[in-house]
C-alpha cells in the first residue's frame, strides 16, 4: 500500500482582506491595516452589508482627496450609521494613496463610518496627520483616482456625471497580492 502527501504551507493557504472599490473607471484595491482594528471592521462590516453600493464618490477634488459615501450635510455626519473614537499611529501617514475616514469638525475627532477618502496629492498631506484615521493604502487603481479627481464638477466638487461605487472586501494570498502590485507582502 502506497500514500502520496501533498503538503502545502500554511503561507500559501493564508489570506488577507483587501479593500475593492469598483467603479465604472475600474478596480481600486487597497491594503487594510490592523494598526487601526476598529477603522478596519468597521470599513469591512459596511463593505460585507453593502452600505456603499448605492453611494458615489460625492467630493472629488484634484491633488487633493477622491471622497466616497454619505454625503457632507450642513448637520455634520448625523445619518452615519455609527462614529468611531481615532485611531491615529505615528507610522502611517497621509501619502498618496492613504485611505481614511471622513469626519466632520468634532471635538473628539470621531470619524464617521459612512465615508471614507483616498488621498491623491503626491506629496501627500501632512495637515491631516493625527487629525484622521487612515485605515488603508491603495496599491492597485491610482492611475484610476487620478482620473476621478479630474472630472468635471459642481461648485461643491461634486463629480457632474455621478460616480458609482462597489465596496467589498476580498481576500487574496499573499501570490495575488504580489501579482496585484503590493509589495509588503505580510509574513
Amino acid at each position: 500500500m502506497s500514500f502520496t502527501c501533498f503538503s502545502v504551507s500554511a503561507q500559501e493557504k493564508k489570506t488577507y482582506q483587501v479593500g475593492q472599490i469598483k467603479t465604472s473607471f475600474g478596480e481600486i484595491l487597497f491594503w487594510l491595516y490592523d494598526e487601526t482594528p476598529n477603522h478596519k471592521a468597521s470599513f469591512v462590516k459596511l463593505a460585507n452589508e453593502g452600505y456603499w453600493d448605492s453611494l458615489t464618490f460625492n467630493r472629488v477634488i484634484k491633488d487633493f482627496v477622491a471622497q466616497g459615501g454619505c454625503p457632507d450635510t450642513p448637520a455634520g455626519f448625523s445619518d452615519s450609521p455609527y462614529l468611531l473614537k481615532p485611531e491615529f499611529n505615528k507610522n502611517i501617514r497621509h501619502v498618496y494613496g492613504a485611505v481614511a475616514s471622513g469626519r466632520d469638525n468634532n471635538p473628539e475627532m470621531l470619524s464617521a463610518g459612512c465615508q471614507f477618502y483616498i488621498v491623491q496629492n503626491k506629496k501627500g498631506l501632512a495637515r491631516l496627520d493625527d487629525k484622521y484615521t487612515i485605515f488603508g493604502q491603495v496599491f492597485k487603481g491610482m492611475d484610476l483616482v487620478d482620473k476621478i479627481v479630474s472630472v468635471k464638477t459642481d461648485s461643491t466638487n461634486t463629480p457632474l456625471v455621478p460616480i458609482k461605487l462597489d465596496v467589498n472586501v476580498i481576500n487574496m494570498s499573499a501570490a495575488d497580492l504580489k501579482k496585484n502590485g503590493y509589495m509588503a507582502i505580510p509574513k
